[in-house]
C-alpha cells in the first residue's frame, strides 16, 4: 500500500460517516417538529387530499402539447448559444460555421413547424 494512503481514505470514510449523521439528523428532526393531523383526506389516493368527485373526460386540445414540445426544444437548443459564445471567442472560425449550420437547422424546424401550422391559434 502507498504511504499515506489509508489516510486519504480515512478522511472519505469521515467525510460520509458526517454526511449520513447530518441527513438522518435532519430526517429526524423534521420528523419530530413536523405537525401530526391525522385525517380521513390524507389517506385519499390522490396527490392533495382532496375527495375525487365524478369521473369526467375532459378533451385536451393537441395545441397545448405542440406548443409546449415547441418550448422545450427551442429552449433546450437556445442553452447551447451560451457555451458556444465563450467558446467561439477563444477558438477558430470553424466554430462559427458549425453554428451557422446549428442555427439554420433550428430555423429550418421552426419554418417547418409554422408551415404546418402548429403555430397558429385558432
Amino acid at each position: 500500500m502507498p504511504e499515506g494512503f489509508d489516510v486519504k481514505w480515512a478522511a472519505v470514510v469521515i467525510g460520509a460517516g458526517v454526511g449520513l449523521m447530518a441527513i438522518v439528523g435532519l430526517f429526524m428532526t423534521s420528523w419530530f417538529l413536523s405537525p401530526k393531523r391525522p385525517s380521513e383526506d390524507k389517506g385519499v389516493a390522490y396527490e392533495s387530499g382532496i375527495r375525487p368527485g365524478e369521473f369526467r373526460w375532459s378533451q385536451i386540445n393537441i395545441r397545448y402539447y405542440i406548443y409546449a414540445l415547441l418550448f422545450l426544444i427551442f429552449d433546450v437548443e437556445a442553452v447551447f448559444l451560451f457555451p458556444w459564445t465563450i467558446t467561439f471567442l477563444k477558438s477558430s472560425d470553424i466554430v462559427f460555421y458549425e453554428m451557422l449550420v446549428f442555427l439554420g437547422i433550428l430555423l429550418f424546424g421552426l419554418a417547418f413547424a409554422w408551415r404546418k401550422g402548429a403555430l397558429s391559434w385558432r
